[in-house]
């Protein structure tokens, strides 16, 4: 599957680090496969991923659609949406393991949106990638040296999922987001495919998830009771339940759309983000506490204000 979304507007707080975002923007292929279609490619059905998972359908790229012109499209809307121009960023850092180049995507995606001067890398951190792009991009700003950031986050792991392997296949797909705080190309041709020891992610995330939310709240200022929304790394509904249970706040709380997307790694926060700002769900000064979760194993924690 693949989507792409963009935030935009990082906004660094005196005396404190502090991801404010003021845009954002979301792209997903038109390409769809159902749990349905799932169950005619490995044996496997609908009840059975629904159930386990949440997961109903994936969006997937499509013949020619790279992983990259998803990303250009999510920093293009999310530019856009900030009221910013794209000249005015000096930042941008893409957070992906699967680039469409594998010296990194950063400087094309950056030249394709317009940005003409800008310190452009990418960030590898699998699901969790793009809270570590977020918190970086937020450590340059309050550095004085950059003034506006794009960050985005974006994977195709649609390439790297064994497709006979149906505890994994029915997870995995593709997407990219960005958020703006202030070509010759050499791809890889073939991946080796990953896999998942599901029983160990799910007693790693619901121990640690918990603890790193509440180290972010605590190093914020804030309570859970502050807490508007509630947005994970859209992995499994059972996760996000445990999750939630354990700091006290409703699943009314908690924004998910992996019904729709499934696992789209680093690009699955801000796409849930992005539609839940576009559906008018979240409002200008909510608060929100992300956590993002992956290979590695890697996880982190961030609280922000939107708008």
């Amino acid at each position: 599957m693949a989507m792409a979304m963009a935030m935009a507007g990082l906004e660094v707080g005196r005396g404190q680090l502090k991801a404010r975002p003021i845009g954002i923007g979301h792209a997903a292929p038109a390409a769809v496969i159902t749990n349905k279609d799932m169950e005619k490619i490995v044996e496997t059905t609908d009840e059975w991923i629904s159930t386990r998972t949440g997961i109903e359908k994936r969006h997937v790229l499509g013949g020619g659609e790279g992983l990259r012109d998803l990303a250009i499209r999510a920093g293009k809307a999310a530019i856009a949406n900030a009221g910013v121009k794209p000249e005015e960023i000096d930042l941008v850092i893409v957070a992906t393991s699967s680039p469409d180049d594998m010296f990194g995507d950063a400087p094309a995606v950056a030249q394709a949106i317009g940005i003409t001067s800008a310190f452009a890398f990418d960030l590898t951190a699998a699901c969790s990638g793009f809270l570590f792009a977020t918190v970086t991009a937020s450590q340059f700003l309050n550095n004085g040296g950059h003034k506006k950031a794009l960050v985005i986050g974006a994977d195709a792991l649609s390439r790297w999922v064994d497709w006979e392997d149906r505890n994994v296949c029915v997870l995995f797909g593709d997407g990219a987001g960005a958020m703006v705080g202030p070509e010759h190309t050499i791809t890889q041709g073939s991946y080796t495919s990953i896999g998942m020891v599901g029983k160990e992610i799910y007693k790693f995330a619901t121990r640690e998830v918990p603890k790193v939310l509440e180290e972010a709240l605590e190093n914020a200022g804030m309570k859970t009771e502050d807490v508007d929304w509630l947005l994970l790394h859209q992995a499994n509904i059972r996760i996000m339940e445990v999750v939630a249970q354990r700091l006290g706040i409703p699943m009314e709380k908690v924004l998910h759309n992996l019904e729709e997307y499934g696992n789209t790694s680093a690009a699955s926060i801000p796409l849930a983000l992005a539609e839940a700002i576009a559906s008018g769900k979240v409002k200008k000064g909510d608060v929100i506490a992300c956590a993002g979760f992956g290979a590695g194993l890697s996880w982190g924690a961030t609280v922000m204000r939107w708008g």
